[in-house]
């Protein structure tokens, strides 16, 4: 872009801590603000950045906000932070990036682990800022969102219409396009797939600056690299969802196990005969302290999408030894964490640093993997967290770079500690284990489900994306041709 507006509207909106911002100095590889350039006629050298609908700010709480992320245990610093106003602004500020080789990286809720969404001296993409809804279409039953969208926003709006996204993550205020680049797993998973599996179409901008629009028909190459891609080849603006009708009440069921190997047994027949909308399951300690208490976690949607629940239909033949149960308004059932969530952050566990281990495990060898990890954690390790493992259908798994194994019922087995901040011995121990548990996985065909923290080389990620890695290479240079986007992944 070529644009020469005087010095005081070089940039709507651009400022730092209220003084304008007239550009860019390639020497020193910082901006300039008014008032803060040098004496020395250097302003002729400045770059100047383009007129944005949004703001680009570079004072110190938003730096410092952009060097963190959930994990709290990496923190890059970016030099600036982009909140978009448009996705010509992204447009914009991708080029000039281009043009002076400032890595980019997107974020949206800074719900990631470690570091995933941060860059070192470059540009921090919020894109909250791109949160608009709609329109939604019944005939179609889809619905058009920014990138930036809460799930828990886009399900509001939907359910007036009387329809539902058909998966959705246990945590609902994580943001479209931040799920979307890395699957988006739910416990109706094993019925429709992932996110990512139910994405009509995007709207992304390229690492080069395109702004292109994208589906299966239409430049499927870009479509099928950026679903599930971890931001390697394109930055989402919008998407437009798949949706299926939703339920007006549900019935929950919690089954309490004391034996993994018929946990998991249960788990796979609930799922082979698609008893349940839901199946999910958490893993907890017992008195003794060995995590040997099992919760199958599973949802019957009632009308207008399925008959009223049957106990005796849905419970026959499983082997639990307890059982709870409650009906609730389908929407209350999905924001079910929130009480959870909100005492955690009244009590600072959401600054503790989280060390995550998420894995994809083969079905057949779920409970054998699993176990080590359990027999080897204790419960002042995991903190206030929590311990998931439930199956989900390798058929309905559709999108090339979302890696699971080859085995009908792959497993997601998530261990989600919270460790006190400072206590650096205890988060390195946690990410050795985590490397472990990978290795002994990744042996038996198991991969990573990348938003956790375990210690990554690029010929890791080669390994994960398996027959799909010259795929994402080949689209890597293709859509980002001087590999400037979301480096913190660290797989180029």
């Amino acid at each position: 872009m070529s644009r020469t507006p005087s010095r005081r509207s070089l940039l709507r909106g651009l400022t730092v801590v209220g003084a304008a911002v007239i550009g860019f100095d390639p020497a020193t590889r910082s901006w300039a603000a008014e008032g803060t350039q040098p004496d020395t006629g250097a302003d002729a050298a400045l770059a100047t950045v383009p007129r944005l609908d949004g703001t680009l700010v570079m004072d110190e709480a938003s730096l410092a906000a952009a060097s963190e992320d959930y994990g709290h245990m990496v923190h890059h610093r970016p030099v600036a932070v982009l909140r978009p106003g448009s996705a010509s602004d992204v447009v914009a500020m991708i080029r000039f990036c281009n043009d002076h080789d400032l890595p980019v990286a997107p974020r949206g809720q800074g719900h990631q682990t470690f570091g995933q969404a941060q860059v070192q001296d470059g540009l921090v993409i919020e894109t909250a800022t791109l949160a608009e809804i709609g329109p939604l279409c019944p005939q179609s039953s889809t619905v058009t969102v920014g990138a930036g969208a809460k799930w828990s926003d886009v399900a509001r709006v939907t359910l007036a219409h009387g329809l539902t996204p058909p998966v959705l993550t246990d945590y609902i205020e994580l943001s479209v396009g931040g799920t979307l680049s890395v699957g988006g797993i739910g416990g109706q998973a094993h019925r429709y797939g992932v996110q990512v599996d139910n994405v009509a179409e995007l709207r992304v901008v390229t690492g080069a600056g395109e702004l292109v629009r994208c589906s299966p028909a239409r430049r499927s190459d870009l479509f099928h690299a950026v679903l599930a891609g971890l931001g390697q080849c394109a930055v989402i603006v919008e998407a437009t969802l798949r949706l299926v009708r939703a339920p007006e009440r549900v019935r929950h069921y919690l089954l309490t196990y004391h034996d993994l190997e018929t946990f998991v047994e249960d788990q796979r027949l609930l799922v082979e005969e698609d008893r349940f909308a839901y199946v999910g399951g958490q893993i907890s300690a017992d008195a003794g302290g060995a995590f040997r208490v099992h919760t199958l976690e599973a949802v019957a949607y009632g009308p207008p999408v399925g008959p009223a629940p049957d106990d005796a239909a849905l419970l026959r033949g499983l082997r639990h030894s307890g059982v709870e149960q409650a009906d609730l308004p389908y929407f209350d059932f999905l924001d079910r964490l929130a009480p959870l969530v909100a005492s955690l952050k009244e009590a600072g566990f959401w600054t503790y640093a989280h060390p995550w281990l998420n894995l994809i495990l083969p079905g057949d060898r779920a409970a054998a993997l699993s176990a080590p990890v359990l027999d080897a954690l204790t419960p002042a390790e995991l903190g206030p967290g929590v311990i998931q493992l439930y199956p989900m259908r390798r058929d309905r798994l559709t999108t090339p770079l979302f890696r699971a194994p080859d085995d009908p019922l792959p497993y997601l087995f998530d261990v989600l500690p919270a460790t006190p901040p400072d206590d650096s011995a205890a988060v390195d121990r946690r990410l050795a284990a985590n490397r472990a548990a990978y290795e002994a996985a990744a042996a038996a065909g198991g991969t990573q489900y990348p938003v956790g923290s375990i210690p990554f080389s690029r010929e890791d990620w080669q390994t994960q994306f398996g027959e799909a890695w010259p795929r994402l290479a080949e689209a890597k240079w293709r859509y980002d041709p001087r590999q400037l986007l979301t480096p913190g992944q660290g797989i180029f």
